[in-house]
């Protein structure tokens, strides 16, 4: 059903049915006449709600004089009512005709350029380019495995060397640490034997700087 106003202002509020947008938004820009599509406006509607978020429109209906001043095409859409043009700043793009789509929209038109996208209830079609898509997921992670030693021939090289060196090491100072340890309390050589094997560590560590 299409109902016409000469100014949008003339709109009763009991016959607006559409809650996140008013009569002024819909209405043409240069004239403040107003022409309501019921169908296209249940789908604009129905769109915001599916969306969830504000549907900032820069050009509802256009009458007939208005949309020749700003060069409108002479079948515009516009002036049937059923077309509206939204600003993309906060949306996908891509989210947003999926949306639109959706909720009955057939017609859409691309203005990267000017930052907004063309939809109605017109036949279906579409014109210019579309939005390009944008990668922005990061490629999954295979799983990790936990790693061993013994799956790590290195490792196993490694600490093979590691355990060489500490027994070489330890015969350096062994003959010294054994005439130490025989004159300590059994404590005393716990205590001992752990400040050695400190100490051998250190030497290893020192060794391979």
């Amino acid at each position: 059903m299409k109902t016409h106003y000469e100014h949008y202002s003339r709109v009763p509020p009991k016959d607006w049915h559409w809650p996140s947008f008013s009569p002024s938004e819909i209405a043409c820009k240069g004239t403040g006449k107003l022409l309501i599509d019921t169908d296209a406006m249940d789908r604009l509607q129905a769109l915001r709600d599916r969306l969830g978020k504000p549907v900032i429109i820069t050009s509802a209906y256009r009458s007939p004089e208005h949309n020749k001043r700003v060069g409108g095409a002479k079948s515009s859409k516009h002036m049937d009512g059923i077309a509206f043009d939204v600003r993309m700043d906060n949306h996908d793009p891509h989210a947003f005709e999926a949306a639109a789509r959706a909720v009955g929209f057939t017609g859409f038109g691309y203005y990267i350029k000017s930052g907004f996208m063309h939809i109605d209830t017109g036949p279906e079609r579409s014109w210019g380019t579309p939005w390009p898509v944008t990668a922005t997921a990061w490629p999954t992670e295979p799983p990790r495995q936990a790693e061993s030693l013994k799956d790590d021939t290195e490792a196993q090289a490694a600490a093979g060397a590691g355990v060489a060196g500490l027994v070489a090491t330890g015969a350096e100072y062994l003959p010294a640490a054994e005439g130490i340890l025989g004159r300590l309390a059994p404590t005393a050589q716990l205590i001992a034997v752990s400040a050695g094997a400190l100490f051998i560590g250190y030497l290893l560590w020192k060794r391979t700087r």
